[in-house]
């Protein structure tokens, strides 16, 4: 069985990291889809889906990385299409993992089952939240995998940041 989890992961950190392991732990193959993959580099989205899938891959262990494919989905204004789009982007899948009430709702309509997932720490793991703490020089390198914080210290996004 296939799943699919779409996600920004601006960047990606441990609640993500959990999601990955939870759709695992249901589904034999993941697609992971990096949405937003067409818009310039902003505030809200500082990373590439280039960097954002290098974050992913250093992140994750050779077992998880052996049952996961990476796609760039781009976003589109017409929610429908954007599915649409989807489809020809990604490989067939039985499962989306979501909790956007949106994606939940435009897949509702198929036979694609949704599964919600468990949130982690969702007031501390967020992406917006550690945007903010590495803008303002706080402690965030806690709150995402090994992976990530040599990413993040090694293209100095910190300076990325700021200059946004």
């Amino acid at each position: 069985m296939n799943g699919l989890l779409i996600g920004r992961f601006q960047p990606f950190h441990l609640g993500h990291l959990e999601a990955l392991r939870f759709a695992l732990s249901k589904v034999d193959r993941l697609w992971i889809g990096l949405g937003s993959s067409n818009k310039p580099t902003e505030k809200s989205n500082p990373f590439s889906a280039e960097e954002r899938k290098e974050m992913i891959l250093s992140s994750i262990n050779d077992s998880m990385k052996k049952r996961i494919s990476i796609y760039f989905i781009p976003d589109l204004d017409n929610h429908v299409k954007w599915i649409e789009k989807i489809d020809t982007i990604v490989p067939k899948f039985d499962i989306v993992f979501s909790n956007d009430e949106l994606t939940n709702h435009l897949y509702s309509k198929r036979t694609v089952k949704v599964v919600p997932i468990p949130f982690l720490k969702r007031n501390e793991l967020s992406g917006t939240n550690i945007r903010d703490l590495i803008i303002s020089d706080q402690k965030w390198d806690h709150l995402v995998p090994e992976g990530t914080k040599n990413f993040l210290i090694n293209t100095s996004a910190n300076d990325r940041l700021k200059n946004l």
